[in-house]
């Protein structure tokens, strides 16, 4: 005989907390907590505005930079503070809770500089990285194109030969800071080799100021309103031929390998935003009455909540778990692949039934889930679209 089951009504808190430290190594709580303090008072505060008015958030950045919270994944040698993968994916969940639009402006500021301390020459890292670093600089990655996105062997933008220098030709767009760098890091096509289509592209550093490179922002964008993203094009661009980072044809793999680190950090894009739906549900959800009782009370509500919880839970141990095999080099773009797909996609599913059962109201701007439904449709596009992930995830399992 079974014991019989007796249900009651639950005792549930009013808020609730998430992103929890449990699952996240013991090393990487202190910069989490400076993270959320710093998302407390400075992102937090001002999201709506920024969504709001566009507007690039300089003064944000700068209080970034003083916190050590920006480009802080560079070397210690280089002025950084040498954050390993699992420090910057502790602090992205937070930064993103608070605004993904904001966090993404926080994190562009360093983009691309990972290829350069990895495989760049100790003089372009103290020319390049340690501005950053110090927050006197910015920097950018410029990979896709207006005709290729996701098709890293069919870039047409090219990098020639010509004595001492390199000369650029070509276009790219969606290209974080753009027009805010003060240099990007570029992919280019050296080569043509139909037989290795994966070696006929190069890294090369680009200073902003140099003739031939014209930037221009994008029109504005439904979502992420506070991070800028630019056209770019190249017209008998310039640089020295010491600009050229690592070896000639080496970009696609420095490009798989960058990317493999950059989608830990997508999945914990995914994650942030995804808290900040379920929270900003679960209270109004115990706070609004209908039919003379709080939503909450309604079963299909509870049973939906509890779905929003369980999806999420299941991404972010699988993101915690890609993040230690990625660090570890173990079948990282597969792991990767996965986290990123899981969890951006988590995040549109639980933000989209934020918006239900917010009605009415969840379709005014004022309203945050408003402004988190919209940003959580953005990263299952970038950082390569899940499609391909998807075409990752079957081509690399074990």
């Amino acid at each position: 005989m079974f014991a019989p089951v007796y249900f009651h009504r639950a005792t549930v808190p009013r808020g609730m907390e998430l992103l929890d430290d449990s699952i996240v190594p013991e090393h990487a709580r202190d910069v989490k907590a400076e993270a959320r303090e710093f998302a407390h008072e400075h992102i937090e505060p001002n999201a709506q505005k920024y969504f709001q008015s566009g507007e690039y958030p300089e003064e944000i950045l700068a209080a970034g930079q003083e916190s050590n919270l920006v480009a802080q994944d560079i070397p210690e040698r280089w002025g950084g503070r040498g954050l390993d993968l699992a420090q910057l994916l502790a602090m992205t969940e937070e930064f993103y809770r608070a605004d993904a639009g904001i966090a993404l402006t926080l994190q562009l500021a360093s983009f691309g500089c990972e290829i350069t301390y990895e495989h760049g020459t100790d003089d372009q890292c103290e020319e390049y990285l340690r501005p950053v670093a110090e927050g006197e600089q910015r920097s950018g990655l410029a990979v896709s194109e207006p005709e290729t996105g996701s098709d890293l062997s069919g870039m047409q933008t090219r990098a020639e030969k010509d004595g001492d220098e390199w000369v650029i030709d070509g276009e790219k767009y969606w290209i974080g800071n753009g027009v805010e760098a003060d240099w990007i890091t570029l992919y280019a096509r050296t080569g043509d080799d139909e037989e290795n289509p994966y070696g006929n592209h190069s890294m090369f550093i680009v200073p902003t100021d140099t003739d031939g490179y014209e930037a221009e922002h994008i029109p504005e964008k439904m979502a992420m309103r506070a991070s800028k993203q630019a056209h770019i094009e190249f017209d008998d661009c310039r640089i020295p031929e010491e600009n050229l980072i690592g070896e000639i044809g080496d970009g696609f793999l420095m490009l798989a390998d960058f990317f493999n680190h950059g989608r830990i950090a997508v999945a914990g894009h995914g994650l942030g935003i995804a808290a900040a739906a379920i929270e900003e549900t679960w209270t109004f959800t115990h706070d609004r009455e209908e039919f003379g009782r709080t939503i909450s009370d309604f079963q299909a509500v509870q049973h939906g909540l509890a779905d929003m919880i369980l999806e999420f839970e299941s991404a972010r141990a699988l993101t915690w778990r890609g993040c230690q095999k990625v660090a570890n080099g173990e079948n990282a773009g597969y792991w990767a692949a996965m986290a990123k797909t899981k969890a951006t996609e988590m995040a549109v599913d639980v933000s989209e039934r934020g918006m239900q059962f917010h009605g009415g109201r969840s379709i005014l701007d004022e309203r945050r889930i408003a402004r988190v439904y919209r940003d959580a449709r953005i990263p299952v596009i970038y950082e390569g679209a899940n499609e391909i992930q998807r075409n990752l995830i079957y081509g690399q399992a074990p």
